[in-house]
């Protein structure tokens, strides 16, 4: 343990709990005397190279608790992915400002972001901490059980598609919901965690984990439309067909590219869109809608998980301790115990840093279009308390008089 500032930074997209975990690094770090000053990066790296800083030390507790139980990323965030140039810039504004301690909140560019920092710290022979703090709700990174901000956007998703099951029960139709999840399928699949009664959707899930065939879906869309009278579907916005070619591509006409140079999947509402007007025109069935829920299950207000809650604020304490009483630098795990509780690690930065997790086989069924019991076991202590339940009237038919035989 050695004095020296410490910088808390948050990355990537925005969810319903990454202000626990830099709350919990705040109130974690001003407990240690050799802390000097703790000090917040205002949109991330970018900030941090800007010298952009904010002085967190003089946040009332309160005022910290309050922010924490906020969604979004308090301290603004940024989509930059630092190379080897940029982390260089980072860490000479850390040396100058005399930071000892660096935490990253955030997924798998910003573990990597910590690993290149670190380096630079140590051929430096500058002591610098570095730690990497888990969030996103992909769900995607390694070593971890699951991620902070993965069971709030799940709560979300699981809710949204209990309501647009029940709304398609009254007026009956096709509905397609594009879920986030550019190489991970478990948002998508936490729309099963909505479903109560045999018939209730979404009937068809769609992962990135399978290979994605226009023909079979329209087939299966045409299957459960005739059995049910309807078909909900969950489609995840990283389906690809047999050559890994985005189904977005393969279908539209127009394609748009992220700041990565990556193709642009579901923020502009394409892709469901496009499937939608396949079932059209394929199928002939007039009532179709759909749905790209966007960044509506990143920090939807009022739908936050209190186990989410509680881990995002506890890898963040985590974090510190680690930093303070450990003597290496590493991104900090989640570890499932006993039926449900969790254990905290830090792991090797090279193990978690620009690597990513897709869902188990053992989670999707045999079908392609479904999750298993172990999924839904596995998620749902994750989803939290009070999660809402859907009821429906038993169909106690009064005898037809004038139209017997209809």
């Amino acid at each position: 343990m050695f004095a020296g500032k410490v910088l808390v930074a948050q990355g990537g997209g925005p969810t319903a709990v990454i202000n626990q975990s830099m709350a919990g690094v705040v109130l974690e770090a001003r407990k240690f005397r050799n802390v000097e000053r703790v000090y917040g990066a205002y949109h991330g790296v970018r900030g941090i190279i800007n010298e952009d800083l904010l002085d967190l030390t003089q946040e009332t507790s309160h005022n910290i608790e309050m922010v924490a139980n906020t969604p979004s990323s308090a301290l603004g965030s940024t989509r930059d992915k630092p190379d080897l140039k940029y982390c260089h810039e980072i860490f000479t504004v850390l040396r100058a400002h005399g930071i000892g301690y660096f935490f990253y909140i955030g997924g798998n560019d910003s573990s990597d972001t910590v690993r290149i920092v670190s380096e630079e710290a140590r051929a430096a022979n500058y002591p610098l901490r570095c730690i990497h703090i888990p969030k996103t709700i992909d769900n995607d990174l390694v070593g971890n059980d699951h991620t902070p901000g993965f069971p709030s956007a799940a709560r979300f998703v699981a809710q949204a598609f209990m309501g647009a099951n029940l709304d398609n029960a009254a007026l009956p139709g096709v509905y397609v919901g594009v879920v986030m999840g550019r190489h991970a399928g478990f948002l998508t699949a936490a729309s099963a965690l909505g479903k109560k009664f045999p018939d209730d959707g979404p009937h068809l899930i769609y992962v990135p984990e399978r290979t994605f065939d226009i023909e079979r879906f329209l087939a299966d869309v045409k299957t459960n439309y005739e059995r049910h009278g309807r078909c909900v579907i969950a489609v995840s916005e990283g389906i690809h067909d047999a050559r890994g070619t985005p189904i977005i591509t393969t279908l539209g006409s127009k394609v748009e590219h992220d700041a990565h140079g990556n193709v642009q999947l579901s923020g502009t509402g394409a892709l469901a869109d496009l499937l939608c007007e396949e079932i059209k025109s394929k199928l002939g069935i007039k009532r179709v809608r759909g749905d790209t829920f966007g960044y509506l299950q990143r920090s939807f207000i009022g739908c936050v998980s209190d186990v989410d809650q509680r881990e995002a604020r506890e890898v963040g304490e985590k974090a510190v301790q680690f930093a303070m009483w450990g003597d290496c630098d590493g991104s900090v795990g989640i570890k499932r115990t006993g039926f449900y509780s969790v254990d905290y690690q830090l792991m090797p930065l090279g193990d978690v840093a620009g690597k990513t997790r897709v869902m188990e086989d053992e989670f999707i069924a045999a079908n392609g279009t479904d999750v298993t019991d172990a999924f839904r076991l596995y998620l749902r202590p994750l989803l939290g308390s009070g999660m809402p339940d859907a009821f429906r009237l038993r169909l106690n038919r009064v005898e037809k008089i004038l139209r017997p035989n209809d």
